[in-house]
């Protein structure tokens, strides 16, 4: 395998750190050639100072020799004091950095200097902090950012879940779990993978293995949809389960319900399944190479399947049946047929009641009578009169 080099860098966020003194570091998801990806931590003095070297080694593409040739992008020099607002406004800014940066030629994308700065470090799997001062505060950077780079995010106070059951990892993307384990969740994915903390360890975990400390989830997860929403199936899945689909792709399929554990309820022609929402895409959207390279990892697992008798899913939790969304979903349709038929007999019924009245022959214009030669004589022009005569 070649050289690492980096395919993408996204901004999460930042976080505010009391350890050992109050600071900002910002959140960083680093996407790499083999696949893996990683969160890192950097401190924005840090950013500037790898920023400034960058220009010193491309003087050419920085633009000190002729600033018409410049293509690194700005970025402003840190506060004499950076505290929290300077700390937010500039996401955007170094969102947009970090997009040009990896959009750059590969001579400067791919040289060294980059890929060691956003290499993984101690620090980030390891972070110094000290729980019992007090915890780190996470602040994301909302997910329309890019439409709106000026748009400050607010605190986002992480929800904790607890871990129904021990799971294993099955790549260092991911996280392990045991059973009663406290994580906080810092990103939810439809497609059923949650980006989780646990102390000094950060990762993907099944959302089918968490839940909320207070109560069932499903107020979070949306009604039915019976209508359905067109979605094409982007990679083949054989059912294993029996209430799943096995679909081949390129199929076009109705979406009826989006559950949280990243398998949705889905209708193909007149029979419902569940089937993993990574391997579908919304009908009329762009395949992404973002949303290929998702589709590589394995489809979560049903929270159906995770067996703990204390989880309060499977106390609280109101569940619908496999069979209650066949007949709903066939109901629909059957409505649909129903008022799409009532719709056309009504038109056949006006066009019937119609055909009598067009069958009628049309009233005629009267024709008026002639006038007399008398009558023409004492109206017409003088003109007209000599003619005549």
């Amino acid at each position: 395998m070649g050289d690492a080099f980096i395919r993408h860098i996204e901004l999460l966020g930042y976080e505010k750190r009391f350890f050992p003194s109050q600071h900002y570091v910002y959140m960083f998801l680093v996407k790499w050639n083999d696949l893996s990806e990683k969160v890192i931590y950097r401190r924005f003095t840090e950013i500037y100072e790898f920023h400034k070297a960058l220009k010193e080694m491309f003087p050419i593409e920085s633009g000190d020799i002729n600033i018409e040739n410049r293509i690194i992008p700005h970025l402003p020099a840190p506060k004499w004091f950076d505290g929290q607002r300077s700390t937010e406004n500039r996401q955007g800014t170094l969102a947009e950095y970090c997009y040009a940066l990896v959009n750059l030629p590969h001579k400067i994308s791919r040289c060294l200097h980059v890929v060691n700065f956003f290499k993984v470090r101690h620090d980030d799997m390891n972070p110094v902090t000290d729980s019992q001062i007090k915890k780190p505060e996470v602040f994301l950077l909302p997910k329309d950012s890019k439409k709106n780079p000026t748009d400050i995010t607010g605190p986002i106070v992480l929800q904790t879940y607890r871990a129904i059951a021990d799971y294993e990892k099955s790549s260092t993307s991911e996280m392990a779990l045991k059973a009663g384990d406290m994580v906080d969740v810092v990103e939810k994915n439809e497609n059923g993978w949650w980006f989780c903390q646990l102390k000094n360890k950060r990762g993907w975990v099944p959302a089918a293995y968490l839940e909320p400390l207070d109560g069932p989830d499903e107020s979070e997860e949306q009604e039915p949809n019976y209508a359905g929403e067109a979605y094409v199936v982007q990679k083949s899945y054989t059912a294993v389960e029996e209430d799943e689909l096995t679909l081949k792709e390129g199929d076009t399929i109705e979406v009826i319900h989006k559950l949280l554990d990243g398998w949705w309820v889905i209708r193909k022609d007149e029979t419902t399944g569940y089937y993993p929402s990574m391997y579908l895409q919304k009908a009329g959207e762009e395949n992404t190479s973002v949303k290929s390279e998702l589709r590589n990892r394995g489809a979560p697992p049903r929270r159906s399947t995770i067996r703990n008798v204390k989880s309060i899913h499977k106390q609280g939790r109101k569940q619908i049946s496999q069979e209650t969304y066949r007949r709903n979903s066939k109901k629909y349709i059957q409505n649909q047929r129903k008022m799409r038929g009532n719709s056309q007999n009504k038109a056949n019924v006006i066009i019937e009641k119609n055909e009598p009245e067009n069958n009628k022959p049309k009233a005629q214009p009267a024709v008026p009578p002639r006038p007399s030669k008398d009558l023409i004589l004492n109206r017409c022009t003088e003109s007209t009169w000599r003619k005549i005569l």
